[in-house]
This record gives structure tokens, sequence and C-alpha cells, in this order.
């Protein structure tokens, strides 16, 4: 039997992979094996696959058989190539190790440089290059790196050596320590990892690699990069590749660079050369923040054959990959090197622009470019922005980062920032740099600003992947983590203090700026244009009032999903009415109360009617339990007695009668309406009248009333009789003529109701999904309990997603499914739709197109997104036929 392959090799002497064998080598891996095949100039090199880290877990956290010899056969080939020899005491071949998964992780998992590098070696290295002062800072930096990644050598020891020497020499800046001092530091630096290891730095080169390679492998399963994928819901992967490749360096002197680099630019989307640069640094210093670079557009006046090679280089890519692309890459004395090639991250707006661009130059089809843009990206176009009439204390200007207008108090720390947000508070992360282990704090924050790092810092590079608001290097600050404290020309902020922060500017301002809604651009309206096109679910909306009914339709709404009527109480005299008719002891009386509620209801529907005319309009009828219209506070309780003229012990009484163990479960929805029939009556003419007076003004009312919490069938004959009483009833005392044909359904989020919705059929003229009781009572999950116990269920991977965010299709799902089938053979036209959360998310969207639901509806803000979804459904299941 042929033993498996482990590495598949990259460089001149061949090339085994391509860009479409992600799964296996890793994005980065493919990546570079690509590039050597189309001739760039790429170091050599081989990729350890992610099958390999896969197998590393499956037998305990061991390297699989047989791994090593094939990396020293690889290695070898790589010698050959070069002249050179790993380990060699004349002219050392160095390697970096690298991680890289199918999907991208920046910064989240490990990274080694200048491998091979030995006491020995380091000699060699400086004899060759003439720059002993290179050779030994390539040697304190493996020193740092291998005891940091590889032995868990906490960098801040090292760094505390590097200041204290730094001082001894009387210099500031790491690039002014001369060679004494770095031979000083490698000493410290030696001293430190023998302390905490209890073992001297390795001196064996596979050694070294061996080491590595295991520590990239278990990056895989660190906190921050755990955290990074259920963030970005990546699951699915064997694991990460480990990409071993031939160093080129940047730090040797003022003739070399390292930079990156995107072919457009990611924040705008802008078809413009964008990135930064060192000279005289390695890659990590760019990415790391710990520098802040130049743009790359001053390349020109270092090395402008440099940068025109570089053009070049973004041409040949854009062509080949047909995507915008994020590049890596080294000048080593004068000569250009590519590191590493990957779809570039890109924001919201950036990912709209770019997709409809490479149309109108015909890189891609109009289908390609709906997929290229995450659905969930297009929240972003829609954020709101700082007015620019707005009074503004500009404290300070940084780079923008990453667009979009935050504001909040200051959190100091990631696990500050987490524990703050998580209690309700708008935080802002200020952070000298972020790295990979604020990944959390990261996210949960309002915006990010940090005192250095460029425009393709870590913090920006994740910011712009998740849509944040980022402002990167703004020097003038100044961050005290211990004292929480930030300091900018002379004004002093802590973490009470709230300060805003715009990415598109770069402007730091002081207290809370006024914001205005964002304008949306014409690749905003060229991409909904091809999504209207080529979906076949409608798209509606989930509204309560005439303003989200406007927004919605202005955002491309073909109708209201969800009217839910309880929001409506709530506001002014209406909650006081509701009240009475809560605290009323007799059927005479509630009838009192709910005649005081008639106008006001009649009179919200046909508001709503009106900004949705010509499109339908679902009402759902009461929902919630009576007791939430009631207070728990004894002085409101006292005031609400003294308003209506009962006593204070009534009120209460009443409040405790109407305590349920279980609200969720108990006296609410349809069930309300078989106690209390005339709540269904009052809610029943108002919409009926509201119809009525909006169809005599010209205005084409489509009402829909939806029955809620149906589990039995009898429920809903029994109402819809009652409805259909009652509207006959007010149409012929308004003396309206015509046939109303108002239709009546009901919401299936029972579970019995999706078992037996073939009876419930019978009854309904159409069904809607409330799939948000439906998941808490097929998972009996309560919805404001699940975040005690659900985190750990993510984490532990019992759940791939939260279900309340994305249908469980396996389970929910099949309910929706069968109730979609047992609905349609009583009526194989039966209008079918969802109204839960999930109708603006993309994957609940793809379920509903699969199984033949005519709409789905969302929160107004996410109208685009679920056109955009629903499109999106349809190419990728025409694809998959």
């Amino acid at each position: 039997m042929k033993p498996k392959k482990h590495v598949h090799y990259f460089g001149k002497t061949k090339s085994e992979g391509n860009k479409e064998m992600k799964s296996l080598l890793g994005g980065k891996g493919a990546n570079l094996a690509e590039m050597t095949s189309i001739g760039l100039p790429v170091p050599p090199g081989f990729t350890i696959d992610t099958q390999s880290c896969a197998d590393y877990y499956d037998i305990g956290g061991m390297l699989p058989d047989g791994l090593m010899d094939e990396v020293r056969e690889n290695m070898e080939i790589v010698e050959k190539e070069l002249g050179k020899q790993f380990g060699s005491e004349e002219d050392p071949l160095l390697v970096s190790v690298r991680s890289g998964a199918a999907a991208s992780m920046p910064g989240m998992m490990d990274t080694v440089l200048n491998l091979g590098l030995s006491d020995k070696a380091m000699e060699g290295l400086a004899r060759v290059s003439g720059n002993r002062r290179f050779a030994l800072d390539a040697y304190r930096r493996l020193i740092n790196m291998f005891g940091d990644v590889v032995m868990g050598v906490h960098h801040e020891k090292f760094e505390v050596e590097f200041d204290r020497i730094k001082a001894d020499f009387g210099v500031t800046l790491d690039t002014e320590l001369n060679e004494a001092g770095l031979e000083k530091l490698i000493e410290a630096y030696k001293l430190v990892y023998r302390k905490a290891t209890s073992e001297d730095f390795p001196q064996d080169p596979y050694e070294q690699l061996e080491k590595s390679v295991e520590a990239v492998f278990k990056s895989w399963n660190i906190p921050r990069a755990i955290r990074y994928r259920q963030i970005n819901e990546i699951t699915g992967l064997f694991g990460t590749a480990v990409n071993v490749q031939t160093m080129v360096f940047g730090n040797m002197g003022e003739d070399s660079g390292t930079g990156v680099a995107f072919t457009r630019d990611p924040s705008t989307g802008e078809n413009e050369f964008y990135g930064e640069f060192l000279i005289n640094a390695q890659g990590e210093d760019v990415v790391a923040g710990i520098r802040t670079p130049q743009p790359l557009a001053e390349m020109v006046k270092w090395r402008p054959e440099m940068y025109e090679q570089l053009l070049e280089i973004k041409a040949i890519l854009e062509n080949h990959y047909r995507e915008m692309e994020d590049i890596e890459y080294t000048i080593e004395r004068g000569t250009l090197f590519l590191l590493q090639t990957r779809t570039g991250k890109r924001t919201g707006p950036a990912a709209v622009k770019i997709a409809v661009d490479m149309v109108m130059e015909g890189r891609i089809t109009e289908e390609e470019a709906m997929l290229r843009v995450p659905a969930t990206d297009l929240n972003q176009l829609l954020l709101p922005t700082f007015a620019p009439e707005a009074e503004r204390d500009v404290l300070t200007r940084g780079l923008p980062a990453s667009p979009g207008a935050s504001a909040g108090r200051l959190a100091f720390t990631a696990d500050e920032a987490v524990e703050r947000a998580h209690a309700g508070e708008s935080v802002l992360l200020v952070r000298k740099e972020t790295s990979p282990e604020d990944v959390s704090g990261m996210h949960v924050a309002e915006g990010i600003l940090t005192s250095t790092g460029g425009m393709t810092s870590h913090a920006a590079v994740v910011a712009r992947g998740w849509g944040k608001c980022c402002v990167a290097g703004a020097g003038a600050i100044l961050i005290n983590e211990k004292k929480r404290v930030m300091t900018v020309n002379g004004r002093t902020f802590g973490d009470q203090d709230v300060i805003s922060i715009d990415g598109s500017t770069g402007e730091v301002m002081a207290g809370s700026v006024r914001t205005q809604d964002p304008k949306l651009s014409d690749e905003f309206s060229t991409l909904m244009g091809w999504a209207d096109n080529h979906r076949t679910l409608a798209v509606r909306t989930n509204a309560d009032t005439p303003e989200d009914a406007i927004r919605a339709r202005q955002y491309g709404a073909e109708g209201i999903g969800l009217c839910r009527t309880e929001h409506m109480f709530f506001k002014g005299e209406r909650i006081t009415r509701m009240r009475e008719m809560i605290l009323a002891e007799t059927e005479e009386q509630r009838r009192r109360a709910l005649d005081k509620l008639l106008p006001m209801q009649r009179e919200d529907f046909k508001g709503i009617f009106t900004a949705m005319k010509g499109l339908p309009v679902t009402v759902r009828l009461l929902d919630p339990p009576l007791h939430e219209f009631l207070t728990q506070d004894e002085k409101l309780q006292a005031e609400l007695a003294k308003e209506l003229g009962v006593s204070l012990e009534k009120v209460q009484a009443r409040v405790a009668m109407l305590h349920e163990a279980n609200p969720m479960l108990g006296h609410r929805g349809c069930r309300l309406s078989v106690t209390y029939p005339e709540v269904l009556e009052m809610q029943v003419t108002a919409i009926t009248q509201a119809a009525i007076e909006c169809k005599w003004a010209d205005i084409d009312a489509q009402p829909e009333i939806m029955i809620p919490l149906v589990g039995v069938d009898k429920e809903l004959d029994m109402l819809r009789q009652l409805a259909e009483r009652t509207m006959a009833i007010v149409a012929k005392d308004m003396g309206y003529p015509d046939p109303l044909d108002i239709p009546v359904g009901t919401m299936i989020e029972v579970p019995r109701a999706a078992l037996t919705a073939e009876q419930i059929a019978e009854h309904a003229d159409f069904f809607s999904f409330g799939t948000n009781d439906l998941t808490q009572m097929t998972f009996g999950y309560s919805r404001d309990d699940v975040n005690n116990f659900l985190p750990d269920y993510l984490e532990k991977e019992l759940l791939e997603k939260d279900p309340f965010q994305s249908l469980d299709v396996s389970g929910v799902g099949r309910l929706v499914e069968m109730a979609v089938a047992e609905g349609r053979k009583v009526n194989e036209d039966m209008k079918m739709g969802i109204c839960g959360e999930h109708g603006g998310d993309p994957a609940s969207i793809a379920f509903c197109q699969k199984v033949g639901l005519n709409y789905v509806s969302c929160s107004p803000f996410r109208v685009p997104l679920a056109r955009l979804g629903a499109a999106q459904a349809v190419i990728r299941q025409q694809s998959d036929s």
C-alpha cells in the first residue's frame, strides 16, 4: 500500500498544488503553488497538508509517522534548487513556518521566522551577507518568536530585556541598537529562554523545525483561533496546513523592505493600488503594527522600479484570480519576492463596489458578483454616519482603517471590553496595537482605536473583515493601560468618558457626535436590481409603525409579514386603557375599555396600510400574556390604581393572579381570544374599519389577519368564524358593498401545529412560520435564558450555530418542511412564509427557498440582506442541480 502523502512541494523544480486545493493545502499553500505555476517570484518551499493536522489530533497530539522524513526529503529539493543547506554554518538556508487554513484567519494562528539559525549559523550568515548587524537581528528575532510561539515563553519577558538593553546603550528605537547591543540582547534572550524552559535554545535546525510544525498544529485549537472561527462561523475544516518557505529578508539594509498590498482599496472598493511598506524590516513588523509604515504610493520615491513591478503583479493576479487580492511581499537587496496572495478581506461597501465594477470590466458574471458579496455585509451600508454639520470636538486624526461611525466609553483591554459589553455598555476598545489575543474584545466593541499600526495592521485587517469601525495609528494618543487613561494633546480621558471615531476620515472626537442615515451608492442599487431579477422568494418586513413600514419599503420590502399589534398598546394613553381592560372584572367592563382602544388601533392600521398601499400587511392578533402589560413596581401600581379609581390591593391581586410559572407556554396567543373573544373582535373591527376607510380614500389596503399560537385545528376553526362574522358586521354597519376578501391564516409556531398542518390548513388561507417560538418549543430552550448555557454548547461544538439566529434545519427545519407538504395537500397554492428572526439569515433563507416558501420577512434594515440572500439561494440551487 502506497504511504499517505503529507508534504507538497512548490518551486521551480515542481509545483504539487493549485488554487483549487485549499481544503487540503490551506489557502496560503494552494496560492503559493498557484503563483509558482504561473511564474511569479515565490521563494521555494513545501506545504504540510491539513489532513496531517487532523491526523495529529486523531492520534493524541503526535506528528504522523513518516511526516518528518517527508519534510527532510522536500527540504533537500529546496537545498538543491537554491544551492544552500538547511543548518549550514557557512551559508545557511533559513525558512519560515506559517499556518494556513482553508479559510483565511489573519493572525489567529502561529508563525515562526528565521528557522535554521544557531550560534554558528548566525556567524555564517553574517559572513555571507556582509552585514553582521542583520544576522544578529535575525537571530534575536528567532529566539524571541520560537520561545514565545513554540515554547510558551511570554513575549513580555523578552521585551523587558530589550527595553533594559536599549536603555543601557542609550537608544530608543529597536533599529538604533548596534552590534554590541544585539550580542548582549541575544545572551539575555537565551537566559530568558533557559529560565522559562529549563533547557538551552536548540542548535539543531531540524529540532527547531519539528517543534515549530507541532506548535502550528497546536495553534489550530488555541482560544483566539477557536473564537475567531466561532465569530466568523468557520466550520467543517480538517485543521491548518503548515507552510515551510525559504526566508527572504527585508531587513538587510536600506535597499530592502517588506509590505502588504491590496489590488483595490479594501475600505472603499476603488480600483486603486493600496497598501503599505517598511524599509529595512521584516513582514511581522507591518502586520503587528509595531512600526507605522509608509503608504505604498511613497515607494515611487524610494524604489520606482519595485513599484512598477508590483503594479505588473497586481494586474497578473487580478486577471488570473478575477478577484481583489491581498499580497504580502519582501524586497531583498533590490529583488522582489511574493510570500502570499489571498482573496482580500474588505468592508461591505467595498465588497459591493468591487463586485459590480468587476462585472462592468467583464471579469465576472452578475451571478458571480452576487455570490461574492456576503449578504450580511450589506448591513454595513445601512449603518449611520456622522452628520457633516454636527459639532465635532476633534482631538486628533489617525488612519481611516475601517469605515463607520462609532462612539462608546473607553475600554483598555479586550477582557474589559467583553465584560462591559455583556453588561450592556457601548464601549470603544483603545489599545497601543491589537494582537490576535484581543479578538473577543474587538468583536464586542463598537469600534477600535489604536495609537500605532497602519492600514494593514492586525486591527485594520480584522476590523474590515467584520465591518467594524476602526481608526489606527493615531500617534498623538498615549494609552496607559494600568491607569486606564488615554491622553491626547494635554487632555485626559478615562473609562467613563465617551469618545467618537470616524473610520472614514480617521477623526477621533470627544463625546458623542450626532449621526445621520447613510446614502446608498449606485453600485448598491445595481446589485439589488440584479438580486431582484434572480430571486423567486418575496421579501417582506416585520414592522409595527408607519415609519418602519416606509423605511422598509425604501429598502425594497414587498409587504409586511409580521405586524405585532401588542407593540401598539405600550404607547401613551393606550397602555392605561389596556391595563383598564386587564383589570376589568366583567365582559361588559372589558368591552368598555376596548371601545376606548378601538379608535387608536384603527388609526394605527390606517397609517400602516397607507404606508404599504398596494402591498400585503399580515397583522398578528394579540400574542403576549397579559401580565406583560402590568407593572411589578409597587409605586407604579399605586399610580395606576389612582388613575383608574381602584384600590392598590385590586391591582396587586390581578398581577398575582396573572402570574404564570412558564408564561411563554401559558395564557397567550389564540388562547387569549378563546377566553376573551371580545379582544379579537375589537382588533378585527379595527383592521376592517381601517381597510374600508383606506379603500374609500383610494388607498389599496391589503390586510391579512394572522391568529397566533394555534396548536389545535378547532382553535383556528372557531376563531376564524368569529373573525369572519366580525368583518361581515363591520362591513354591513359601514355600508361597504364589495367583498372584503381579507385572508385569515395562522402562525405555525407550536410543534403540534406543524405535525397536524393538514387539519389546520382546512381553516387557513396562509401559514406563517414563527420560527422563534417554534425553535424554542422544539429544543425546549427558553429564549430568555438560553445564554446561560448556549456559549458552552457552541464552544464544545454540541451545536454548530445559535439556533435562534440560524434555523436548525435538521430539527426545526423538518417540522417546517413537513408543515409545508401537509398544508399544500389541502391547498397546493397556499401562501407560506417565515417571519421569525431567521427571515434575515442567509442560511435560513436558502432553506426557505429549498422547501418552497413564498416569502421571508425580516426587520427593515435586513431587507436588502434578504433580497440578496434570496438571489444567492436561487443561484446556488441552480448550480447544484
